[in-house]
């Protein structure tokens, strides 16, 4: 009988940690549907002030490179800048760091403020491939920004793939452009 009571026990535990090992956990990172989704404005959160006070929202038939060349300038207009990687890399490349240094700084100077890490690629590759590249990307810059001491709660990462091109030509100086991490300040 205690045999029974044992063995039943041990079977309601060992399902209850099935149970609890299947539970789906939070996940801070996303990733973006194929193309950038287009929100309401007052779901979005509020952009830093910049010293560029004339920065317009793009319309919506702007095309999508001049609306992500307008965004990438606001975002340095704000204090943070993008940073570029090497063909089929995630690693942070020496250049990069000075400016991750700056925007630590900078984000250390507002501490209200919240950073959206933005990661791009070429167009080379399939859509899946370039979206956990971006990904990858978003997350070295995120560890690099978090051993400078910036919480890792003041920053959300979102890979846009190759969807979010600054440039569309076939050649390495545009390739170079698109593969980048953009830096985003936002408030919310």
């Amino acid at each position: 009988m205690k045999n029974k009571r044992f063995f039943l026990l041990g079977v309601i535990v060992l399902l209850s940690l099935f149970a609890l090992w299947g539970c789906p956990k939070k996940s801070e990172v996303t990733t973006s549907p194929a193309a950038p989704r287009e929100t309401a404005p007052a779901a979005e959160p509020e952009r830093v002030p910049s010293r560029d006070e004339g920065a317009q929202k793009p319309s919506p038939n702007e095309s999508m490179e001049s609306a992500a060349a307008r965004e990438a300038a606001a975002a340095a207009a704000a204090g943070m800048h993008p940073i570029y990687f090497d063909f089929d890399q995630s690693s942070i490349r020496n250049d990069a760091r000075d400016v991750l240094n700056a925007d630590a700084e900078w984000l250390k100077a507002h501490p209200k403020a919240k950073v959206r890490i933005e990661g791009n690629c070429d167009d080379r590759g399939t859509k899946e491939y370039n979206q956990a590249l971006g990904q990858r990307r978003a997350t070295s810059a995120k560890k690099y920004l978090v051993d400078m001491g910036i919480s890792a709660k003041r920053i959300s990462l979102v890979s846009y793939g190759k969807e979010k091109a600054v440039c569309r030509e076939a050649s390495e100086d545009c390739w170079q452009k698109n593969r980048r991490d953009d830096l985003i300040a936002v408030t919310e």
